[in-house]
């Protein structure tokens, strides 16, 4: 009767913000911090995982390709497996020195956008996620979608999982993520969300829209943190989560 509720923050960029961080931090267990690529930059990175510290909320390394135009969410062809691990150990690495100068070590690493996309997919792209993961620290989570690549990726190179669901989209035939341009991809109620989301939880199940169906356990609940319904969204969540019975506490503790 436990569970992580985690938001993607830190997406502003200079003067330049996305979302209500300081909401969400009030909200949510674990914040998946932007790492400069797709969005963030030092500054922000340090003062979202600052007040994470304050809030009690556990924080991750956010790493996305390279595109701050596109936000991350444009898939980037021909990419290669070397290409991948730089990307990730680079990005996790800048986190960590930001998360060593606030005082709040990081737990985890997610992948952000496409490039999250693209590895759900892919093994050998998953695969160079998990080793990028363990050169920049081995002792760091995987926070993986269970029942693609990443999930396999995590067990083969010894990544402590962290088995996501995501509570404001809908799931394709293989487990990964609607794509954003189809109808029915993104859960906009956050009544429907809740009930959805008690569903998988209680039954350790997801269900795609077709109907297909994988038994998992689930350790994590995503709300994206730049949806404009995202603090009313992690709000209904919390409440009901907690009616429900359920303990909202973070999925990992830094070692």
């Amino acid at each position: 009767m436990r569970i992580d509720l985690n938001a993607d923050l830190g997406e502003g960029f200079g003067p330049w913000t996305m979302g209500d961080d300081l909401a969400m931090l009030s909200l949510v267990s674990t914040a998946n911090i932007a790492c400069g690529f797709h969005a963030g930059d030092p500054e922000t990175m340090r003062q979202t995982i600052a007040t994470a510290k304050t809030r009690g909320v556990a924080v991750g390394a956010h790493p996305g390709y390279d595109d701050l135009l596109g936000f991350g969410r444009r898939p980037v062809a021909g990419i290669t497996a070397g290409e991948i691990e730089n990307l990730i150990a680079y990005q996790t690495g800048a986190f960590q020195a930001m998360a060593t100068l606030a005082g709040h070590p990081g737990t985890h690493v997610k992948t952000h956008g496409a490039l999250g996309n693209a590895c759900a997919d892919e093994d050998d792209l998953a695969d160079a996620v998990a080793r990028g993961i363990r050169a920049a620290d081995p002792g760091l989570a995987f926070m993986v979608m269970p029942g693609t690549a990443t999930a396999r990726a995590a067990e083969r190179y010894n990544l402590r999982p962290i088995r996501e669901i995501y509570a404001d989209r809908s799931y394709a035939d293989n487990f990964n993520l609607t794509p954003r341009r189809m109808p029915g991809a993104m859960i906009e109620d956050p009544d429907h969300a809740l009930l959805r989301v008690l569903d998988m939880i209680r039954e350790n199940r997801i269900t795609s829209e077709s109907g297909r169906q994988l038994d998992t356990g689930i350790d994590s609940v995503c709300i994206h943190g730049d949806s404009p319904a995202a603090v009313a969204m992690a709000t209904r969540l919390k409440q009901g989560l907690e009616e429900a019975g359920y303990t909202i506490a973070p999925a990992a503790s830094a070692d």
